[in-house]
C-alpha cells in the first residue's frame, strides 16, 4: 500500500496534488482517474449511516436513504460493553458496504464539560479514559471491515455556542488530562484513518492550522498514521493547515483553496515536500477504500435491528426501583406519554438518521399480548402542560395498578448547533409526573433524552429506568426490561447533578463572546463532584440490576516497575442472571500538586448466573497513577501511598487496597498551593476560581474575551454580529432564506429537527464561511468586498466586488 501510494505520487502534477487536498464536493473526495485513484464517499454517523439521499446541497442536510438508527452515544456508552461496541461498529460498516461509503464521520469522543452542551447525545463520557476506550473498541469495529472512521471533534469542543470561533483557554495540564487523553487513547488502540478537527481555536489558534496538536501530539506523539480531515468548512488558513498537518479540507473549496496551495509552493511559501507528506496520506486513505468496496453486498436489516435493541437494552439505566420492577403481564398498567407511541429515539443535528423502521411502546405491548390503558399526557409538539390531557392521564392512572410514564426532553432542547438553557424537563412532562404520582402511589417514569436532567419529582415516584436517545428499536428493549425478560445492567457515563449550579463550570460555561475559560481546570464531572464532595443526584459508574454482587478477594500483583495486576472476584448473589460492570479507580496521593480525590483506570463488564462467581484482572502501569507534569513536559508519578479501589460506582468503592510508590527521579512536583489555592480547598458552594489564580495556572496573561465597541469587522465576525449594520442584516436575511430554500424545496426534505439547528449554525457563521452555503456564488472576494462595506468603506468594498 505505501509503495503503491508512492509511485502514484511521484506521477501526479503540482496541481493534482493540490486538488486531492479538497473535496469534490461535499460528500466525496477527488479523484484522478489516469492513475487509478477513483472517487470515494464519506458521511455522517455516528449512530447510522446518513448518506444523503440524491444530489447534494450546500448544506449537507438533505433526507438520506434509510438506515439503521443505534442508540446515540450517550446511550450506548452506558453499556461499558466494549464487546458490544465492536459489535455495533461492524453492523456501520456493513451499512456503508452496501451504501458504497467509504469513511463514516465518528465516532465523538469529545468530554462533557457541561451537561449544557447541545451535542452531548453524540459523546460518550466526562471521563477520558472510558471515553478512549469505548471509542476504540467501535473504531476497531467498523475498520475491521474495512471501512474507514473520523474521530472527532478534535479537540476542545466542548459546547456548540460559537463553536465555529470560540478560544477555548485550558490550562495545559487539563487539556492533556481530561481533553486529550480520551483521543490519545483511541488514536493509539485503534488507529482511526481518519481524525476531524474542530472549528474553534485553541490557544489563539484555530484547530486546522495547529500544528502542536495536529502534528507534534497527533502524529509524532501518538503515532496517528491515518490523516487530518476538516470540520465541514472549518479550514482556516489552507496553507498554514497544511503546514500545520491538516491534509483533507471539506468540503470542497471551489478550487479557491487547490489554488493557494499551488500559489504558495511556486512562491515558496510552501514546500512541495510538505505538500507531499499531506498528500501520500490522501492517496493511501483512497487505496484503502478502493481495495475494501464490496459490490452488490447487502447487510441483514432484520438482524441489525435486532442488534440495536441489544445494545438498548445493555444500555439502560436503573436509577431507582422500590420494589415496583420487574412487572408481571397479569398487572393492570397505564402507559402515559405521548413519547410511549411516538419516541424520541435520536437526537436533531448533522446525525440525525433515516431509520428503516422504529417501535414503539404500545405497539411491543401489544405484540406481547400484554393489556394497557393509554393517556396522552401531554404533546411532543408543546412543552407547556395541558391540564386536560393531564386530567386524562390521572382518571386513567386511577383506574390501574402500575403506572409507566414516558418522559423526557423534546427535540427542541437538545440538538447540533445550539447549547440547553438548563437541565429541565419540558413542564408539561414535570407536571404530567406530578398529578399522576399523587393520583397512584406505583409510578414508573421511562426517561428519553441526551443528558442529564434534574427530577424535583424522584421522591415522588417508585421507579425510574434512564433510556437516553435508545434508537429505533430501544421500545423493545424498555418492555423487555420493565418485565424483567432483560435484566438491567447499563451504568452512567456521566454524573446526575442536583442542579445546574452544582457543575464544576457553572460560571464558565459557554464563556464570552472570544473566549471560553475552563478555570475548573482537571475538575470536570465527578472529578470535581467527588473530590468537593458534592451530593449528586447520581453519581458516575451507577446503575441498579434486578440482582445483586458481591465483591471479594482484592489481590494487587507487582508486575515490574510501575506495572501491577490488580484481581477481584465478583459474585452474584441474587436469583437472577445479570451483569455488572466492575470499575477500578485510583484514589490519589496527598501530593504538592492539586488532584483529583479519585481516577477511573479500569473497568470490565461481566455476566454471571446466580451464584456464578468470576475473578477480573486488571492491569496497571505508569500512566495508571501519573499526571501531567507541565515542568517537565511529560507524564509524571510521584511519590506517595495510593489506593487501588474497586467499586460499583464511583460513589460505591466495595474493596480498597494501599499501594506504596516510591520515586527518586530528582522531578520536582509543581505546587500552586500559594498561587492558586482554589484548586486544593474545593467546597460544596458553586465553584470559583478567580481570574488571576486562573492565569497563574494558565500560565501567561489570558486573551481578551469579549469584542469591544467599535473593533472592526473581520472575516471571523458572525452573521449574529453584523446584523447590527443594515447590510449586515440584509446579508443574514438573504443567507438565511437562501439556505432554508436549499433543504425546503420541492424535491428535497429535511428532517424536522434540523430546521432549528441550521438557523443556530446561519447566526454564529463566521463570514469566511458563506461561501460554504453559497457555493460558488459567494467567492472570496465578495466576502472581502463586503467586510470593507460593513468597516464604513462603501466605495471601496463595492469596487473590489464589481472588479473581481
Amino acid at each position: 500500500m505505501i509503495k503503491k501510494a508512492q509511485e502514484i505520487l511521484e506521477k501526479l502534477t503540482l496541481e493534482e496534488k493540490a486538488g486531492l487536498c479538497s473535496g469534490a464536493d461535499f460528500w466525496h473526495l477527488k479523484s484522478v482517474e489516469r492513475l487509478g485513484l477513483t472517487e470515494i464517499m464519506v458521511t455522517d454517523g455516528p449512530h447510522g449511516l446518513r448518506k444523503q439521499a440524491g444530489d447534494s446541497d450546500h448544506v449537507g442536510l438533505n433526507k438520506s436513504v434509510a438506515a439503521t438508527c443505534f442508540p446515540t452515544a450517550s446511550a450506548s456508552a452506558s453499556s461499558w460493553d466494549k464487546t458490544l461496541m465492536f459489535e455495533m461498529g461492524q453492523a456501520l460498516a456493513e451499512e456503508c458496504l452496501q451504501e458504497d461509503v467509504a469513511v463514516i464521520l465518528g465516532p465523538g469522543a469529545n468530554i462533557k464539560r457541561s451537561p449544557l452542551c447541545g451535542r452531548n447525545f453524540e459523546y460518550v463520557s466526562e471521563d477520558p479514559y472510558h471515553t478512549g476506550h469505548m471509542t476504540a473498541a467501535l473504531i476497531n469495529g467498523v475498520q475491521s471491515k474495512g471501512i474507514g472512521t473520523s474521530l472527532k471533534h478534535f479537540v476542545m469542543n466542548n459546547q456548540e455556542a460559537r463553536r465555529m470561533t470560540i478560544d477555548a483557554v485550558v490550562d495545559e495540564r487539563a487539556q492533556r488530562e481530561i481533553y486529550l487523553t480520551g483521543f490519545e487513547i483511541a488514536v493509539k488502540e485503534a488507529q482511526p484513518w481518519t481524525v476531524m478537527c474542530s472549528y474553534n481555536q485553541v490557544d489563539g489558534t484555530f484547530l486546522s492550522d495547529h500544528k502542536r496538536l495536529l502534528t507534534d501530539i497527533l502524529k509524532e506523539e501518538w503515532g496517528h498514521t491515518g490523516l487530518v480531515v476538516t470540520d465541514w468548512g472549518a479550514c482556516n488558513d489552507r496553507v498554514k493547515g497544511i503546514q500545520a498537518g491538516m491534509e483533507l479540507e471539506m468540503p470542497s473549496s471551489g478550487g479557491r483553496n487547490d489554488e493557494k496551495i499551488v500559489k504558495a509552493v511556486n512562491d515558496g511559501t510552501l514546500s512541495e515536500n510538505t505538500l507531499d507528506k499531506a498528500v501520500i496520506r490522501i492517496i493511501e486513505l483512497i487505496l484503502k477504500s478502493q481495495d475494501s468496496r464490496k459490490k452488490d453486498f447487502k447487510y441483514d436489516v432484520d438482524k441489525h435491528h435486532l442488534l440495536a435493541k441489544k445494545v438498548a437494552a445493555n444500555s439502560s439505566v436503573l436509577l431507582k426501583n422500590n420494589h415496583v420492577l420487574p412487572l408481571t403481564k397479569e398487572m393492570k398498567i397505564a402507559v402515559i406519554g405521548e413519547f410511549a407511541k411516538s419516541p424520541r429515539y435520536q437526537g436533531a443535528g448533522s446525525s440525525i438518521i433515516n431509520p428503516h423502521k422504529i417501535d414503539n411502546a404500545c405497539d411491543v405491548l401489544s405484540e406481547k399480548g400484554i393489556n394497557y390503558s393509554y393517556a396522552q399526557g401531554y404533546s411532543i409538539k408543546n412543552t407547556k402542560s395541558n391540564q386536560e390531557l393531564i386530567d386524562d392521564a390521572v382518571k386513567t392512572a386511577k383506574e390501574s395498578e402500575v403506572v409507566i410514564i414516558f418522559a423526557g426532553l423534546t427535540d427542541d432542547y437538545e440538538s447540533e448547533g445550539y447549547d440547553r438553557k438548563h437541565l429541565d424537563l419540558p413542564h408539561g412532562h414535570t407536571e404530567l409526573i406530578k398529578q399522576v404520582a399523587k393520583a397512584n402511589s406505583n409510578v414508573v417514569v421511562v426517561l428519553q433524552n441526551g443528558s442529564p436532567v434534574v427530577m424535583p419529582w424522584l421522591d415522588d415516584v417508585k421507579g425510574v429506568l434512564e433510556c437516553y436517545l435508545h434508537g429505533q428499536a430501544g421500545a423493545g428493549a424498555v418492555i423487555d426490561i420493565l418485565y424483567g425478560d432483560v435484566n438491567p445492567s447499563g451504568k452512567l457515563a456521566e454524573t446526575f447533578p442536583i442542579a445546574l449550579e452544582d457543575n464544576s463550570s457553572y460560571n464558565y460555561f459557554p464563556g464570552s463572546t472570544l473566549t471560553v475559560e475552563h478555570r475548573e481546570s482537571i475538575f470536570v464531572g465527578y472529578r470535581y463532584y467527588d473530590t468537593a464532595n458534592k451530593k449528586v443526584l447520581f453519581p458516575f459508574g451507577y446503575g441498579l440490576s434486578y440482582t445483586e454482587f458481591s465483591y471479594s478477594d482484592l489481590k494487587i500483583e507487582k508486575i515490574s516497575e510501575l506495572e501491577y495486576d490488580i484481581s477481584v472476584t465478583v459474585k452474584n448473589i441474587g436469583r437472577m442472571a445479570g451483569s455488572e460492570i466492575v470499575q477500578l479507580y485510583i484514589k490519589n496521593n496527598e501530593s504538592e500538586i492539586f488532584k483529583a480525590n479519585k481516577e477511573l483506570r479500569a473497568f470490565d463488564k461481566v455476566y454471571l448466573e446466580p451464584d456464578e462467581e468470576k475473578q477480573i484482572t486488571f492491569s496497571l502501569n505508569k500512566r495508571s497513577f501519573a499526571y501531567y507534569n507541565t515542568t517537565i513536559s511529560d507524564w509524571h508519578v510521584d511519590s506517595g501511598l495510593y489506593d487501588v479501589q474497586i467499586g460499583s460506582s464511583s460513589r460505591d468503592i466495595r474493596l480498597s487496597e494501599g499501594l506504596t510508590i516510591e520515586m527518586n527521579d530528582g522531578v520536582s512536583v509543581p505546587n500552586y498551593k500559594e498561587i492558586a489555592p482554589a484548586y486544593y480547598k474545593l467546597t460544596n458552594d458553586v465553584y470559583e476560581v478567580d481570574e488571576k489564580q486562573f492565569e497563574m495556572l494558565y500560565g501567561k496573561k489570558l486573551p481578551k474575551r469579549d469584542k469591544k465597541k467599535g473593533d472592526p469587522y473581520t472575516e471571523l465576525s458572525t452573521m449574529i454580529e453584523v446584523r447590527e449594520k443594515f447590510v449586515g442584516r440584509l446579508l443574514f436575511n438573504k443567507v438565511k432564506k437562501q439556505a432554508m430554500a436549499m433543504v425546503e424545496s420541492d424535491d428535497s426534505e429535511v428532517e424536522e429537527g434540523n430546521l432549528a439547528m441550521l438557523e443556530a449554525i446561519i447566526e454564529e457563521m463566521p463570514l469566511r464561511s458563506l461561501g460554504m452555503m453559497g457555493g460558488d456564488n459567494l467567492p472570496k472576494y465578495f466576502v472581502d468586498g463586503l467586510i470593507l462595506i460593513l468597516n464604513g468603506k462603501p466605495f471601496k468594498g463595492i469596487g473590489m466586488i464589481r472588479k473581481k
